[in-house]
């Protein structure tokens, strides 16, 4: 196998895999069971690193706010590694075809594909560099609709993320108010020791369930029987402070 066979054949697998692995993150509505993916194996790499460099800062709320960034920024990153993946695959799908391109003096080769694919995929449409082959311009075409379908994606999945989080902030600050500064599984069943403290608690603990079923639907199901609220919350509560600990 010649090696414009190999990148076509490569092109098209990183294209295959990384159009697999955001469907599953982003749209599909059940979590995913297979072991072996792209976003999965992005966080394995980046979290260990980032919690060493968090435990090397000082305990409490220094800590706490590096930590809190890890998400979002994680997303962002995640993100543009999805993007960069499309970019290269679809230069190498141009390069191994052997699409003609149309090019300034001094860009040429893989570069070329390269550039061609970046300003293709986000829809930038500055023309200093043009197919002149069919096929160069039906690939063009694929890759700009699938870079507007991508920014429409990110866009769309935005909001609801952000949402989310702030729905965090909210319980965890009602945590913080209902089982001390951080928050104890102690404080928590001490402040409900009352008359009337069992019943306020199952409610607290539902509420947790609930929202921790939000963030991490069990597999196949919204709920499945025999995961109890106390797991649940204890799950949340984890989520919760796992940052201090």
């Amino acid at each position: 196998m010649g090696m414009r066979s190999l990148a076509i054949v490569s092109g098209f697998f990183v294209l295959l895999f990384v159009l697999w692995d955001a469907f599953e993150t982003v749209v599909l509505p059940r979590r995913v069971s297979r072991r072996f993916r792209l976003a999965r194996g992005f966080y394995r790499v980046t979290w260990a690193p980032y919690r060493a460099i968090a435990r090397q800062r000082k305990a409490g709320n220094p800590r706490e706010n590096f930590l809190s960034v890890y998400g979002p920024l994680s997303l962002i990153l995640l993100l543009a590694l999805w993007a960069t993946g499309l970019v290269f695959g679809f230069a190498m799908l141009q390069w191994g075809l052997g699409t003609r391109l149309q090019t300034p003096t001094g860009l040429q080769g893989f570069s070329a594909d390269l550039y061609y694919s970046g300003t293709t995929l986000f829809t930038l449409g500055l023309g200093d560099v043009s197919p002149t082959t069919g096929l160069g311009r039906f690939l063009t075409v694929v890759e700009g609709g699938m870079g507007f379908g991508f920014l429409a994606l990110v866009i769309g999945y935005l909001p609801p993320l952000n949402e989310a989080f702030s729905r965090r902030e909210v319980n965890i600050s009602l945590l913080d108010a209902r089982a001390g500064s951080p928050p104890t599984a102690v404080e928590l069943l001490r402040r409900h020791a009352g008359a009337d403290g069992g019943e306020a608690l199952e409610v607290l603990l539902i509420e947790w369930e609930r929202w921790s079923a939000d963030l991490s639907p069990p597999r196949g199901r919204r709920h499945e029987q025999g995961v109890s609220t106390a797991a649940a919350a204890c799950r949340s509560r984890s989520i919760a402070v796992g940052g201090s600990e």
